[in-house]
């Protein structure tokens, strides 16, 4: 995602990259992908954040690697584009009051597609209309986290405008614990990791005599990049907690 994102702001003459931050990076600069040149790399996000001083800061990796980002970058006034997955309400909410103390603006998505976000939106519409509801996602074999963000946060979201949990059938036997999936208020959550998927997800919606099936899939990382350039280029006009790329997009 690092390297995708470096190519989507080389694409966009409003944007710059002005460094980058990897865990395992051996060298001091990083060629950019539209071989333009180089910029500042670096292990270490302090570095960084003091030798090129961003406007913007975003962030693709993991919750334990997030947080003390956030809180680096808001200190260092630098505005947050977000798209790790796995943060918990409490993490959301110290990056709103983060936003606030710091006067940077902060953009936070469970997935930065247009087509993923229009999913959601749709199966809120649909949840109003059926009882019963299950999500299934699958993604490539070295993503972290199960379930992925974007299937609770289509879970959650159904829930919410549904207005009640959904009916969830009880079972007489599960010969093989966990066949059902995870449950969230009524809504089974099933998680699919392989070698040859990138990020798909299906949401099934039943009543009697038929089912209602909303399903995305990206196939590649440029799915996501129009949703990243998107949120950098708001994230610097607010001074707050956005949460949701459908709040950037109207829906």
């Amino acid at each position: 995602m690092g390297s995708e994102v470096l190519r989507a702001l080389c694409s966009d003459a409003e944007l710059e990259a002005v460094g980058a931050v990897d865990l395992k990076a051996e060298r001091e600069r990083l060629s950019l992908p539209n071989g333009s040149g180089e910029i500042p790399f670096s292990s270490e996000l302090e570095t960084i954040l003091s030798r090129t001083r961003p406007d913007v800061m975003v962030d693709f990796t993991i919750r334990e690697a997030t947080m003390p980002a956030v809180r680096l970058a808001a200190k260092h006034g630098v505005n947050l584009v977000i798209g790790t997955t796995g943060l918990s309400s409490e993490d959301i909410d110290e990056i709103g009051r983060l936003s606030r103390e710091g006067d940077v603006g902060a953009v936070v998505a469970p997935n930065f597609s247009l087509g993923a976000v229009l999913m959601i939106h749709l199966a809120k519409v649909a949840a109003r209309y059926f009882d019963y509801a299950e999500v299934i996602e699958k993604h490539h074999e070295g993503k972290a986290d199960a379930p992925s963000g974007t299937a609770l946060a289509t879970a959650q979201a159904m829930v919410a405008a549904r207005g009640k949990p959904f009916q969830y059938p009880a079972l007489g036997k599960e010969s093989l614990a966990g066949t059902r999936g995870g449950q969230l208020a009524g809504v089974s959550v099933h998680s699919v990791r392989l070698p040859g998927f990138l990020a798909h997800q299906e949401v099934i919606l039943g009543a009697a005599g038929q089912t209602l099936t909303i399903s995305h899939d990206s196939i590649s990382r440029e799915s996501f990049m129009p949703g990243v350039v998107t949120a950098i280029k708001h994230v610097v006009a607010v001074k707050e907690l956005v949460y949701g790329l459908e709040t950037l997009l109207g829906l």
